[in-house]
């Protein structure tokens, strides 16, 4: 099967905006997280300088589009306090060895990137052989959620599929993780998402959208969603250790 990545860059950077929105999942994340972290599919960095904040001792950011020059830049920029932070303008695939040699990573996280891969369960066996021989690293995973959504914007973008719970629990059991945390993310987001992308067809995601979205209603449905475990969302949230 192709390992086949069609990867232009983090989710259109006009999520650069979505700074309540990172915050959120880097919280999801945070208890689990070690302290030596890769970040697969780093953008531009905006993500990045928030898994800064919290001074993990080394840090390696893949980036294998044309945004790894201003990934550089803003991380270079916004320092990187005492952690180790190594750059690899390149796919996961090709670099995972030297980082193992180089970092010996605990934490491995795909923030909107696993999709771009036809043949993640590859990756996934990838993420697996890459953490601790002994056990206790971990994957962290956020993904879009739900083929009903999956429209041209999506094949735009490169998405090989969306993704139900269950699937993505299933492909990482069979890469041999412990599933530890797995829920749907963003329930607000479904049905804006459904209206502009499969039925107008929207071909633009739109940094004022964005920003807004992410003032008006993030903080009112994380508020909601850390009490309710809500039955579907845009997104799927998860963690699995070795």
């Amino acid at each position: 099967m192709s390992n086949k990545v069609v990867y232009v860059g983090k989710d259109l950077e006009a999520m650069s905006f979505a700074v309540n929105y990172h915050r959120w999942i880097l919280d999801e994340f945070r208890t689990f997280l070690g302290k030596s972290v890769v970040e697969v599919g780093a953008g531009t960095g905006s993500f990045s300088e928030m898994i800064l904040q919290t001074e993990p001792d080394a840090l390696a950011l893949v980036e294998p589009s044309g945004l790894f020059g201003d990934l550089k830049t803003r991380v270079h920029q916004n320092g990187a306090n005492r952690t180790r932070v190594n750059f690899y303008h390149s796919i996961f695939a090709s670099v995972a060895k030297e980082i193992v040699e180089r970092q010996k990573p605990d934490s491995i996280i795909y923030v909107n990137v696993l999709e771009h891969i036809e043949d993640d369960e590859a990756e996934l066996r990838l993420i697996y052989e890459s953490l601790p021989a002994k056990g206790g690293g971990r994957c962290f995973l956020f993904v879009p959620a739900l083929m009903a959504l999956y429209g041209e914007f999506d094949r735009r973008l490169g998405h090989f599929r969306r993704y139900r719970k269950a699937e993505l629990e299933e492909k990482c059991a069979a890469a041999g993780f412990k599933i530890l945390k797995s829920k749907y993310f963003d329930f607000a987001g479904v049905v804006p998402w459904f209206v502009k992308y499969r039925l107008l067809n929207s071909e633009s995601l739109g940094g004022g959208a964005v920003s807004l979205y992410d003032k008006m209603v993030v903080p009112v449905f994380r508020r909601f969603e850390s009490r309710v475990r809500v039955p579907v969302g845009k997104n799927i949230l998860l963690i699995g250790e070795k």
